[in-house]
């Protein structure tokens, strides 16, 4: 599958072809400076400088490419150009931010686990920081995790992705598998995975100084999600294979803090399992007891993500980290609420979530805040445990799901994504197909926050 990276020369080619921007809200003045014969030949290319709009000129002998741009630095600025020009070597004669020379790499993107890539994509020259080259090869690595289907992403793949990015980065990593998550005391986890042959892990890995800010980063792994003996219809389950989305983002942020050396203590926690259905499968109405030690009644199975990830949010709590960041799959209703393009936010701290904001929207990444409203705490409240693992009734569905996490964290500032994590059409620099949404705002957050200079 490759490295988006490879994409971004560090010296142009020796035929490097030049790209000009052209600002739509510029055109007429700009082809004012044009020959007679220039203008006719972007008039036959239909070309008027909108944006991911492309054509050729040739000027004094030399072939250029004059592409037409919105003014916004931002994924859709080169995102469209890998994969529509002709393969070679290009730079640009603009001047551009690391953003849109990103969405060069990014929309060069393909999955071609299990099939030949259509074509090799156009490579560009940008005088960039190696930040941009290791985004890149994160989003990357979280496209390819999302992308692959479960045969082929069991609970043990997903551990052994992360193995592999621990040795490199030389990180401590350690691995539960299947009954020695009840020694640990982490029965949710099990109790969601238990029915699938591939058993349930927990990967817990930490990498840095020890005296950098802790920061923990969760992602729920459910690695395909049949909705267990709440069976979802075929239409719900078709793409289940991205319920790991959650994980794929974690571990592709942890990937990109190792990777520019940013000074923390990073803890990735990943609770994996598939939600099957088997004569063990778990049920609704049977009662958990948590590692927290809270009991959770079942109203539905098909409410397994917050199962994975409540223990794993208080096992984070008990090393006291600064920040905890989860990101799942976890809810319709947070799609219903944003739509697929946006990622629901929730948080502890005022001041995290508009400056999460803030860096969304300086990456091209969106996050939305929503609600954490405590008068809805009535919604999981059960008669016969501490608390119901979802609403009965459907309304709020996002909200109630944040609140029952927020049981599991204890005064620790945390931040809850509830987010897609998969393209349901294609722009340019996101293709169709699974998508680590919010990591690039969060990496920005924590760059600014703790990076050299913070």
């Amino acid at each position: 599958m490759g490295t988006l990276s490879d994409v971004l020369l560090y010296t142009p080619g020796e035929n490097s072809i030049p790209i000009v921007l052209v600002p739509t809200d510029e055109f007429e003045e700009w082809q004012g400076f044009l020959s007679a014969g220039d203008r006719a030949w972007l008039l036959r290319q239909s070309f008027t400088a909108k944006p991911g709009q492309s054509a050729w000129l040739e000027q004094d002998g030399i072939a250029k490419v004059v592409c037409g741009w919105n003014g916004k630095a931002d994924l859709a600025t080169l995102g469209h150009l890998p994969m529509s020009l002709p393969e070679g070597d290009y730079h640009l004669e603009s001047s551009v931010s690391s953003i849109q020379v990103l969405g060069w790499a990014l929309g060069a993107y393909q999955f071609d686990r299990y099939k030949p890539a259509s074509r090799k994509p156009a490579r560009l020259f940008a005088n960039t920081a190696s930040d941009t080259r290791h985004a890149a090869d994160a989003v990357a690595l979280g496209r390819d995790l999302i992308n692959t289907p479960a045969e082929d992403m069991k609970p043990s793949d997903l551990s052994e992705e992360i193995n592999r990015m621990a040795k490199t980065f030389k990180a401590n990593l350690r691995v539960h598998v299947g009954d020695e998550l009840l020694e640990l005391g982490a029965r949710t986890i099990h109790t969601v995975g238990r029915a699938a042959d591939a058993p349930p892990v927990l990967a817990d890995m930490t990498w840095g100084d020890p005296g950098h800010p802790k920061i923990t980063l969760v992602g729920k792994g459910v690695t395909f999600d049949s909705g267990g003996l709440d069976i979802k219809p075929a239409s719900g389950m078709r793409q289940m294979k991205k319920d790991m989305g959650g994980a794929a983002i974690a571990i592709g942020l942890a990937y990109l803090i190792m990777a520019t050396e940013l000074p923390v203590r990073l803890r990735l926690l990943i609770p994996a399992a598939e939600n099957a259905i088997s004569g063990n499968a778990f049920r609704p109405g049977d009662v958990i007891t948590t590692l927290k030690g809270l009991t959770v009644e079942i109203d539905n199975t098909d409410a397994e993500g917050r199962l994975l990830l409540c223990d794993a949010l208080a096992l984070a709590s008990e090393d006291d980290p600064e920040l905890i960041i989860d990101f799942a799959t976890l809810t319709g209703a947070a799609r219903i609420a944003v739509g697929t393009e946006i990622s629901a936010m929730f948080s502890t701290s005022d001041e995290v979530a508009q400056t999460l904001h803030a860096h969304g929207e300086s990456v091209d990444d969106a996050v939305w805040r929503m609600p954490i409203h405590e008068d809805y705490e009535h919604m999981i409240k059960s008669n016969v445990a501490d608390v119901l693992n979802c609403s009965v009734s459907g309304y709020a569905g996002a909200t109630t799901a944040a609140l029952f996490l927020k049981k599991f964290v204890n005064g620790v500032d945390w931040v809850h994504f509830d987010i897609m994590a998969f393209n349901i059409r294609s722009r340019p620099g996101r293709p169709e197909g699974g998508e680590p949404m919010s990591l690039r705002a969060v990496y920005q957050y924590l760059a600014k926050r703790y990076g050299p200079g913070a």
